[in-house]
């Protein structure tokens, strides 16, 4: 057998051989036997197998000096996807201390080579200046390279581009062209993009059922943003019948993922009893999810529900701080709210009031209460 007989090439073959059971039984300490044997004798993709298995820990116990180690000689070798790999590391400090230079080195041979997912993030790297000048121009030229290839996400950060105008001139007929293509790809924040495009008329005819229909494969994706917007769409009954129910259930399934915004809308359907039995300490469990994370709006939904008592037990001290935090994030109704408050109070609890709302503020609304 040419493989016992020193071939690298053999080698790499047998150990593929093994390692998805072509022809002889799977077996993944073969595989790493004969890969190894090929990696040591020079063999490029050999080398970036053996560094991907340690990277992972894939048969082998996972190792980051190892992976690294094999990496390199394989990306020295030219070898694209290794180059890749090396640079994606370097880039999110993974095995190894990030270094910027080192991750910009390493993607710009690999996407000199034309790897598309090298030549996307190669892309972001000039379009956030992380490690090179911030450079639009270069950002689009190396999304446009991988968008070409067909990568999705690629495709959707050109659409960006063309709609910020960084780098080219704004053109919202390009944007379209890249959303859809991203989108047509399955890519969820493509999708939703293109829902909002097609819900406004911008750059495209102005048409609901396009909208929907992607919003709906973006949410059904579980993609937030989609979920929170088919929510909205549900819930305001202009671009299909209002149906509450499914406002709710697309907001949960938004809120349920963090989404300051759906949860304190899914707040409001609980005040409210829209799609779900009227239900005060629901409406306030989800304000309070959504103020923590600095939503101004939920943030005056708490200090109202402190005012008026009804969903929770009424503190004045606590609708106080909530206020604060409501008009510190720009809401003017807790402007006026606050005012009135105050002059219920008794200069003690604005003392203390004052005292709890600076400690909520610098704890980034964790601790309020």
């Amino acid at each position: 057998m040419r493989a016992k007989s020193g071939s690298p090439q053999a080698q790499f073959t047998l150990a593929w051989m093994y390692a998805f059971g072509k022809g002889i039984p799977e077996d993944d300490k073969q595989a790493l036997k004969w890969y190894r044997k090929a990696a040591e004798q020079g063999h490029l993709e050999a080398q970036y197998i053996l560094g991907a298995m340690y990277a992972d820990g894939l048969g082998i116990p996972e190792d980051d000096q190892q992976a690294v180690h094999w990496l390199h000689k394989s990306a020295e070798q030219g070898f694209a996807e290794a180059q890749f790999a090396l640079g994606r590391m370097y880039a999110l400090g993974e095995g190894l201390s990030a270094d910027a230079k080192q991750a910009v080195k390493w993607l710009q041979k690999s996407a000199q080579q034309g790897h598309a997912k090298a030549q996307n993030n190669l892309g972001l790297i000039y379009a956030n200046g992380r490690g090179v000048p911030e450079d639009n121009k270069q950002a689009v030229k190396w999304y446009l390279k991988s968008a070409q290839q067909g990568h999705a996400i690629a495709a959707y950060n050109l659409g960006l581009m063309y709609e910020m105008g960084r780098g080219v001139p704004k053109d919202q007929k390009e944007v379209v062209k890249w959303y859809l293509k991203s989108a047509q790809q399955g890519f969820a924040k493509a999708q939703n993009s293109l829902g909002f495009i097609y819900s406004k008329g911008r750059g495209v005819a102005q048409d609901n059922k396009e909208a929907i229909k992607w919003y709906l494969k973006s949410a059904q994706q579980g993609y937030v943003r989609a979920q929170y917007n088919l929510g909205l769409v549900y819930a305001g009954g202009e671009m299909v019948p209002q149906d509450d129910r499914e406002a709710v259930k697309w907001l949960l399934k938004s809120a349920q993922q963090g989404y300051a915004a759906a949860q304190n809308n899914l707040g409001a359907m609980y005040d409210f009893g829209r799609g779900v039995p009227e239900n005060n300490q629901e409406a306030a469990k989800w304000y309070l999810k959504s103020a923590q994370q600095g939503h101004a709006t939920a943030q005056y939904n708490l200090g109202v529900a402190y005012s008026n008592g009804e969903a929770l037990a009424k503190n004045s001290i606590s609708s106080y701080v909530w206020y604060s935090m409501a008009k510190a994030s720009g809401n003017k109704m807790a402007i006026t709210a606050i005012e009135r408050l105050k002059n219920s109070m008794t200069k003690q609890q604005l003392t203390e009031g004052k005292i709890r709302a600076g400690n909520c503020y610098r704890s980034n609304f964790k601790h309020c209460e």
